[in-house]
């Protein structure tokens, strides 16, 4: 497998672990929906997996040390999820690098997790990861 492959969230924390610089991984979990009042076509479409909207859900920063494997933060998110309304079924990833070995500031990653959460919300996701709750990234096609 070439080191850059990402055919699992797995693979994903041993190559920010692999990072000269500290990382912050960036997770926003959406949960896949109907717009109001969904046409037929949108709701055929969503049966199978296709289409549909993002609803960010929660979002938190970890250092790749943080998260043990993906089975652990799915583990955490248990938890996480509990209060709300329905569970997530995506979390979209992004790195959040440090510069001359210094970490990311609180800041800088609460900055970069709001411009997140806007842009999955408006369907801007092309520039992050995207995972489904079995830790396999995921293909989105634009609506």
């Amino acid at each position: 497998m070439n080191t850059t492959t990402i055919e699992h969230f797995d693979d994903l924390l041993r190559i920010a672990r692999a990072q000269p610089e500290p990382q912050r991984l960036l997770l926003v979990f959406a949960s896949a929906g109907l717009p109001d009042q969904p046409s037929t076509r949108q709701q055929a479409q969503f049966a199978q997996a296709q289409g549909g909207t993002l609803e960010p859900l929660l979002c938190v920063d970890k250092k790749p040390a943080e998260i043990a494997s993906f089975a652990a933060l799915l583990e955490e998110s248990h938890t996480l999820e509990a209060p709300l309304p329905q569970p997530w079924s995506l979390v979209f990833v992004a790195a959040l690098g440090g510069v001359l070995h210094e970490e990311p500031s609180d800041a800088q990653v609460d900055a970069q997790l709001h411009r997140m959460v806007e842009s999955i919300r408006g369907g801007m996701v092309n520039a992050y990861l995207p995972f489904n709750r079995q830790g396999q990234p995921v293909q989105l096609q634009p609506g």
